[in-house]
């Protein structure tokens, strides 16, 4: 292990995932839970990441990201705490990619703190296409990953688990991750 290590944990299989596969459009499951085989995914990941002395876990505020963090590292041994944090969302893209109300989210996730976030954070601008979706940049998506790892540059944690996104991550790490997949990543080196 590194000097610092971040650990960057791509969500189990979601609902639009397993849709997705199927027919390859978007079912129109927006802020798309964790399927059957994501929670299992999950489940089968918890050794893994029980056995890494991570100090705290940043999850995106996607339900499918809130699901796997909450799942790998409740009960974990150093009882990490769990940052929410709208930076590390996906991007917007398709109906998966909207997100929920802080209110919602509290309700469905009690244990976390939301409320620091907008009652819009996910990308909501321009015009929407004919799902109602406002499509995200990749300037956008570009820009906000590099704001990221400034973010994790800045944190004083030595073990950092990171759980996010497809999309999102190979922006951050040039690498796409399969679900519940896990890649570390250096940010003192870039």
């Amino acid at each position: 292990m590194t000097a610092r290590s971040i650990i960057c944990i791509r969500h189990g299989e979601s609902t639009f995932n397993a849709a997705w596969r199927l027919t390859g459009s978007d079912p129109l499951h927006f802020d798309a839970p964790l399927s059957t085989v994501g929670t299992e995914q999950v489940r089968d990941a918890r050794a893994a990441m029980a056995a890494l002395p991570i100090d705290v876990v940043v999850s995106s505020p996607l339900t499918r990201a809130l699901q796997t963090a909450q799942g790998l590292f409740d009960g974990h041994p150093r009882s990490p705490p769990i940052i929410v944090h709208p930076m590390l969302r996906e991007r917007v893209e398709n109906s998966c990619d909207v997100g929920r109300s802080p209110r919602a989210l509290a309700s469905d996730f009690p244990s976390l703190d939301v409320a620091h976030l907008d009652e819009i954070w996910w990308h909501a601008e321009g015009s929407p296409d004919p799902r109602g979706i406002c499509v995200e940049p990749v300037e956008s998506v570009a820009a906000r990953t590099l704001k990221f790892k400034d973010y994790l540059r800045s944190r004083p944690e030595r073990c950092i688990a990171v759980v996010g996104h497809g999309t999102f991550f190979f922006y951050l790490t040039g690498r796409m991750l399969a679900n519940c997949e896990f890649a570390t990543l250096d940010v003192d080196g870039n």
